[in-house]
């Protein structure tokens, strides 16, 4: 029996490691992707260990031939595809007058671009089965343009369309496309250490816990079709927004 497998782009050390650990221990094989497939190996031991599967990919999202292979290979290999978590953050602070073309375009590639390709490959394989959730990731920046993140907020404005019209496209065909606002300070190594001003709010839970947020996407793809969410913000109870 084919297995049924989540694919998580942008499966890193926080929120994308913690989803695919999420969705492992529901039954799913967790296809994670990386650029460099050997930084995901301690991710599949530790999903391994735990009693669930994991296969790493290494593969650049914003190669439309590498996404679509991507995809087909999952579903020959693995499973049909359910699930579909586009992870990529690209977070860069520049002035307008020193962000140049090579930077926007970059972030704008890795954020955005690359959650097309994701988006569109996902749903070239659920739409024939009238099933499948595709997730992605927003950020503050989805909602509101700051001082210094020009690219940034465009790229991630673009991809919060992008799942706006992807998802009343498709949620008649029974594909769930929903958009999450992580709003805040995540608590990663990098955090604790470049800002220790967030670091303090740890014991207070005043920080994003990389689990809590990946209990909300697997809420989000349990959700009952007929009370479908399609924009989720998420943020610490004492985040000032």
């Amino acid at each position: 029996m084919a297995e049924k497998a989540a694919l998580i782009i942008g499966a890193g050390d926080a929120t994308g490691g913690a989803i695919a650990r999420r969705f492992a221990r529901e039954g799913f094989t967790a296809c994670v992707v990386r650029r460099t497939a050997d930084k995901l190996e301690p991710l599949v031991a530790e999903i391994t260990k735990a009693g669930g599967k994991a296969r790493a990919f290494g593969v650049d999202a914003r190669k439309e031939d590498a996404m679509i292979a991507l995809v087909d290979q999952i579903e020959s290999e693995v499973g049909p595809l359910e699930v579909a978590v586009f992870n990529i953050g690209a977070n860069v602070r520049f002035g307008i007058r020193e962000t140049t073309a090579r930077v926007y375009f970059k972030v704008w590639e890795m954020a955005c671009f690359a959650g097309f390709l994701t988006g569109r490959e996902a749903a070239r394989v659920m739409v024939p089965r009238k099933r499948g959730t595709i997730l992605f990731t927003g950020a503050t920046a989805s909602v509101r343009g700051g001082a210094g993140f020009s690219a940034f907020s465009g790229a991630k404005h673009a991809l919060r369309a992008l799942a706006q019209s992807m998802a009343r496209e498709l949620g008649p065909e029974g594909v769930h496309v929903a958009h999450i606002v992580v709003d805040g300070g995540i608590n990663t190594a990098f955090i604790r250490d470049n800002f220790p001003e967030r670091a303090a709010l740890l014991p207070d839970d005043g920080i994003l816990d990389p689990d809590a947020i990946a209990e909300n996407y697997w809420t989000l793809h349990s959700q009952h079709r007929s009370a479908w969410t399609h924009e989720l913000d998420v943020r610490p109870w004492m985040e000032k927004w």
